[in-house]
């Protein structure tokens, strides 16, 4: 019985393994999100799959564990939508702001142009009005356009004085010796 309960596990991450390696939902070299971990596949064995984190570390997931939870494979399209919000004051100029962000995305070489590009309202919010923008790109380019297009969207909108509104509290301190008068007037 403890043998049978000690080998449960493994023949389970066995037949995952199996199952890996027949169907590929993805492959060595792919960039995968499963289990709470996100990285790049480095190997997968008959019982474990082996992944490189983004900061280089090893992480090492079994089998069982990858089929029997959600797999997100990031790298298996050659090309996907970089998804950004980009928030602008409700005093601002929408069409003016909408023409910034077109002139930057027509500035990045790395976006593909010959896809239509997303910029749009998304939600009307406590501070700002954001905006929703989605190039596409080439799966290995989604990092240099975001970060090209977060850089670039600020400093364009600081050239064409648009404010990016931010979490902002008002603090309002009353003295001790004003509220003494103000129950004393209120008394008399």
């Amino acid at each position: 019985l403890a043998i049978g309960m000690a080998l449960q596990g493994n023949l389970s991450n066995l037949a995952a393994g199996v199952l890996i390696l027949f169907f590929k939902p993805f492959k060595v070299g792919d960039f995968i999100v499963t289990n709470g971990y996100s990285g790049t596949v480095r190997e997968i064995q008959i019982f474990n799959t082996y992944m490189t984190t983004l900061d280089n570390r090893v992480i090492i997931i079994p089998n069982g564990e990858i089929t029997s939870n959600p797999v997100e494979n990031l790298t298996a399209n050659d090309i996907r939508k970089v998804p950004m919000t980009f928030g602008i004051g409700y005093d601002d100029d929408i069409d003016k702001a909408r023409s910034v962000i077109e002139e930057v995305v027509a500035s990045c070489d790395k976006i593909l142009h010959d896809q239509p590009v997303d910029i749009l309202i998304s939600s009307l919010g406590d501070s700002s009005v954001n905006f929703a923008v989605r190039p596409w790109c080439k799966t290995e380019d989604y990092w240099a356009v975001n970060f090209y297009m977060q850089e670039n969207i600020k400093k364009a909108f600081d050239r064409n004085d648009i404010g990016i509104p931010f979490p902002q509290m008002d603090v309002h301190m009353h003295r001790e010796d004003d509220k003494k008068e103000e129950t004393r007037e209120a008394a008399e």
